[in-house]
């Protein structure tokens, strides 16, 4: 059985993915591009310059994006300032509300909605001349009426991870790894002992989801709140089951705060986490060997979720065109792949997916499910009702699944009236 080591460090935020910043060191490169430090507010920069805001997950990030902005800026001529936010969704809310926003920022799929209904924020997407490059779903997630407003950065899946050395002593090998739900209950049951669950996960829709996907169901579809379908409540029936015969745990009662906690601690054989996890394995828990491989299929087949930002482009910017110009730079599958090999994220395009994986081959599980990811519901009121389905989640090892999924329901279907 192969190990997985991973010599870079992947720190992607989930959730919300409104990225808290980590200091920058300031300072004025030789080409003229500037790389600064947190800065409390966003304003666009002089006039032919390109202001750029974002959330980084830690210094290694902030170097990347600095330097591959200072790499466009001397091939351009074009002056361009890289800002690290503390409160990215704040300042980005401060720059739209003062009329003086950046030109160039982070934004995630729920922030579009948000800044797209009130006109702050460009639909440049299909202007692009790479527009056909990035894969289909993350297209959708920034897609609003069927209009393509902004370049996915990166994005990230869930996948399944696997503890070898616990694989090993319960008599299974690599042709044990599941497929199916059948075969991932067999396996969770093999690996299940005092103390150790067979698969954690954290208690929220963002990993449970996944087996809502599998099952074929999602929370909207066509418009539409689907939250109670049957094939949602086949996929938590399912959890709730495997919940009640010790095999599955929430990574909480597990006493871990996150799947990758308690993974890296030997509470759980196997979690769903996302290509984030390998810089916390890396950085915490360095001597637990493990594999990922895909999430097994369901009854409609196979599924995940995906999470993703993309580069927002603010309409009152000052420097719309340069920072297109930005954008196009900041995409091609080279300039991915060295973000890739900086800071562990993988490209949004697709033609740097086979690059990505040669570099990267034990992480291929995770690439390999942007071919059937799902996104979560991203409109306006959609984070009201992800909480509140999180909330019914913390029951569900009791709780009356149906009844569970006809609350949310209610949610949803409020939401999207608006």
């Amino acid at each position: 059985m192969k190990s997985t080591r991973f010599t870079f460090a992947a720190a992607l935020a989930v959730g919300a993915l409104a990225l808290a910043a980590c200091g920058g060191g300031g300072g004025t490169d030789e080409t003229g591009g500037t790389a600064s430090g947190e800065a409390t507010g966003a304003g666009s920069g002089a006039a032919g310059s390109v202001q750029v805001l974002i959330g980084s997950s830690g210094d290694a990030e902030t170097r990347a994006v600095q330097d591959a902005v200072a790499a466009w800026s001397a091939e351009s001529g074009t002056q361009a300032e890289v800002i690290v936010a503390s409160d990215l969704a704040q300042q980005l809310a401060q720059g739209f509300a003062g009329g003086n926003p950046a030109d160039l920022f982070y934004m995630s799929a729920d922030q579009l909605h948000t800044f797209a209904s009130n006109g702050s924020v460009m639909a440049y997407g299909d202007e692009l001349s790479n527009a056909d490059a990035f894969y289909a779903n993350l297209v959708d997630a920034f897609s609003i009426d069927g209009e393509f407003y902004c370049a996915p950065k990166d994005f990230s899946t869930l996948a399944l991870v696997i503890n070898d050395r616990l694989w090993e002593e319960a008599g299974l090998t690599d042709a044990d790894y599941p497929t199916t739900w059948d075969e991932l209950t067999s396996v969770a049951q093999t690996l299940t002992s005092d103390g150790v669950a067979g698969l954690g996960f954290g208690p929220e829709l963002q990993r449970v989801g996944v087996f809502m996907a599998q099952a074929g169901g999602n929370l909207v579809e066509d418009g539409e709140a689907v939250v109670n379908s049957e094939a949602n409540v086949e996929a938590l029936t399912y959890v709730q089951e495997r919940m009640q015969d010790g095999s599955f745990a929430f990574s909480s009662d597990l006493g871990a705060g996150w799947g990758g906690e308690a993974f890296g601690k030997e509470l759980a054989a196997m979690v769903i986490e996302g290509n984030w996890i390998t810089g916390a394995m890396e950085n915490d828990f360095p001597d637990v060997a493990y594999t990922v491989v895909e999430l097994p299929a369901g009854p409609a087949g196979k599924g995940t979720i995906q999470y993703t930002n993309c580069w927002g482009i603010a309409t009152d910017a000052d420097a719309t065109d340069a920072a297109q110009e930005l954008v196009e730079f900041l995409t091609t599958p080279e300039q991915q792949l060295a973000f890739a090999d900086a800071f562990g994220v993988m490209p949004s395009v697709e033609g740097a997916a086979a690059d990505w994986i040669a570099a990267f081959p034990e992480m291929e599980a995770f690439i390999n499910g942007a071919e059937y990811a799902i996104n979560l519901p991203s409109m306006i009121g959609s984070a009201d009702v992800i909480a509140e389905f999180n909330a019914q989640l913390t029951s569900l090892q009791s709780g009356n699944v149906q009844s569970m999924l006809d609350t949310v329901q209610g949610a949803m279907e409020a939401a999207l009236r608006g």
